[in-house]
């Protein structure tokens, strides 16, 4: 909706749209739809040529003087979908791995991802320091069980549910980039499917999706779509 307001003040606009059919339904004027998910709209992360020809291909679709334009990524340039958390089985809780426990050993690997890019990283949404990480565990934890439903820590302008999808971000942000330190030459798939199998916080994620997706309220419903994706 945006795009198209720019456009009508004579700004030729293009983009990139992660759920084609929500851009079926607004009809923004060019948008290119890329079966990515959310937080990885360009694709494999530390991949600039690949992400580049992404790039390309959005830029391309201003040569369309008339929209709107709604095109899928050429099939040559879509890698294996990664599966989403819903689609397996987490073998966390038979191996009795604690999230706490297990986000307190990731955080060496983290802080090399880090300092080796100097000091860029995904996580940060939340607003809440990595290293107090584990606060946000236990409050997800309570979310779920019922027996906490806020944390003082949550900034006032964030509603409960945004907060809670930023949280989910940011853990899954360091999850990722604490893994890439510590297997650097592993591929995006690996990275993806370790995440979602075998740690306890990928677990605990998929718990609170359901738990939000049953919740009364509407807003919350609505954050839970995408949350264990």
């Amino acid at each position: 909706m945006i795009a198209r307001i720019i456009e009508e003040a004579g700004i030729t606009t293009t983009g990139l749209v992660l759920i084609e059919e929500h851009a079926q339904r607004v009809k923004p004027p060019r948008m290119l739809a890329v079966p990515f998910f959310f937080g990885n709209a360009l694709g494999e992360a530390d991949n600039p040529e690949y992400q580049h020809q992404i790039l390309q291909a959005t830029f391309d679709l201003l040569d369309r003087d008339q929209g709107p334009v709604l095109e899928q990524l050429p099939d040559d340039m879509v890698p294996d979908i990664l599966m989403q958390g819903s689609e397996t089985t987490n073998e966390s809780q038979e191996k009795g791995l604690s999230a706490t426990d297990e986000l307190t050993s990731l955080r060496a690997y983290y802080e090399q991802w880090s300092s080796a890019h100097a000091g860029r990283t995904a996580v940060g949404l939340s607003t809440i320091p990595q290293r107090r990480f584990r606060g946000i565990v236990r409050f997800i934890e309570g979310y779920i069980s019922g027996e906490e439903s806020d944390m003082k820590d949550r900034p006032r302008d964030f509603t409960i549910p945004q907060f809670i999808r930023y949280c989910v971000d940011d853990l899954k942000a360091f999850y990722y980039e604490a893994r890439m330190a510590q297997r650097p030459d592993g591929k995006d798939r690996e990275i993806h499917d370790w995440f979602w199998s075998e740690t306890a916080v990928g677990a605990l994620i998929m718990a609170l999706g359901q738990r939000m997706r049953i919740d009364e309220d509407g807003e919350t419903q609505a954050v839970a779509y995408g949350i264990a994706r």
